[in-house]
């Protein structure tokens, strides 16, 4: 997927969301009159500040000198200061990656930032501070727009499933091999961020510009630490001891929440748009996957994804139906008997010929190719 810095050009023309960006527009432009700077560290920009126009300029969480602040408020500037003390910049302009999310990993993972910021969330909710739960919706707000700006052009396909899904398992192995080859196939592989069977589809799609052997070997290096519990450190360990193996994996979104923090986010998604409101994740993921969704054997939660899914396709509310893919024919029709009532919604709408049940993993790319007309 396009991780280049060219993806900057696809955001709004006023965001400036780097330094790079801030010198060249200041220098190219000649003012920063109604821009949006976003999260930029402009300590070292007193004179530039101090010499351009800023009028009806944002300026979101930008440190600066206090003589530069003072001019650019006297401009009409507004200017949302950093705010001290968070585990978390909510001014953000780019997704997470998992070196920022698991920095400080070698002290355990109840030092990272990761778990910082949960444990930031759960004090803080139940506070109930309007000052937190303002914080926490400008956080995910950056996100979404962060989000928006990696995806302008690709075609995204989510997998869900479940976080139970163990590493060393068959089924873990067929996810991996799945979002490898939907990734090969052009594909951004998107999914919840978790375990499970979300980390598998990150994992391959981490593992689609290597030979074939690279994942056998990844699968085995992982079964030493199948789940997260009891160790979160040690789940951790293990993926990054892979990426370390085996650098400049390919490109997989995960958006993973806060709301269910005691469940970490996983290493194999190279951009991680985490989100505090589990509500704006779920619809988030759902919304960008634009060329179908894929469900692998879940519980509650992956069947809540698929009518979350199915109603906007049911009444067209975003336009055309996109292909949804259930896996594993026992599972919906008899364990957790979803495929009946989706046929049955589906049932002479446009949304029939988009709907597919398929035994076995391997043949959901065929799948995909044929409901995506």
């Amino acid at each position: 997927m396009q991780t280049s810095p060219a993806h900057a050009a696809h955001h709004d023309d006023r965001e400036i969301e780097t330094l790079e960006e801030f010198d060249a527009t200041v220098s190219a432009r000649g003012t920063l009159a109604g821009y949006r700077v976003q999260a930029v560290d402009l300590t070292d920009r007193t004179r530039e500040l101090l010499a351009t126009d800023t009028t009806g300029a944002v300026f979101l969480g930008c440190p600066m000198r206090e003589n530069a602040a003072v001019k650019v408020r006297t401009d009409g500037a507004l200017v949302f200061p950093p705010v001290p003390d968070l585990p978390f910049d909510p001014y953000r302009g780019h997704l997470y990656t998992p070196d920022e999310l698991f920095a400080s990993l070698d002290k355990g993972y109840e030092e990272t930032p990761d778990a910082l910021s949960y444990a930031w969330f759960r004090r803080t909710r139940a506070d109930r501070d309007v000052f937190a739960s303002t914080l926490r919706a400008v956080h995910d707000d950056s996100v979404s727009d962060a989000l928006d700006e990696l995806l302008v052009g690709t075609r995204v396909v989510g997998v869900m499933g479940g976080h139970a899904m163990a590493r060393g398992t068959e089924a873990y192995a067929g996810a991996a091999r799945l979002g490898r080859e939907l990734t090969r196939d052009g594909f951004t592989v998107a999914t919840g961020g978790g375990p499970g069977a979300m980390e598998a589809a990150n994992l391959g799609a981490y593992a689609a510009p290597f030979g074939d052997g690279m994942l056998t070997e990844a699968l085995q290096l992982l079964a030493k630490d199948p789940s997260f519990v009891p160790s979160i450190t040690d789940w951790a360990r293990a993926a990054f001891e892979v990426r370390n193996r085996w650098p400049g994996g390919g490109g997989s979104v995960g958006i993973p929440t806060w709301f269910y923090g005691h469940e970490p986010p996983n290493p194999f998604a190279s951009h991680i748009a985490k989100y505090f409101a589990n509500a704006t994740r779920e619809d988030g993921l759902l919304a960008r996957s634009t060329a179908g969704v894929v469900f692998l054997p879940g519980a509650a939660g992956t069947v809540q994804e698929i009518f979350d899914n199915a109603t906007p396709n049911y009444y067209e509310s975003r336009g055309e139906p996109t292909p949804m893919v259930l896996v594993d024919r026992a599972h919906w029709t008899e364990r957790l008997p979803t495929w009946p009532l989706l046929q049955s919604l589906a049932r002479g709408r446009s949304m029939e010929s988009r709907i597919a049940l398929v035994d076995r993993i391997e043949e959901v790319p065929e799948a995909l190719k044929r409901l995506g007309g």
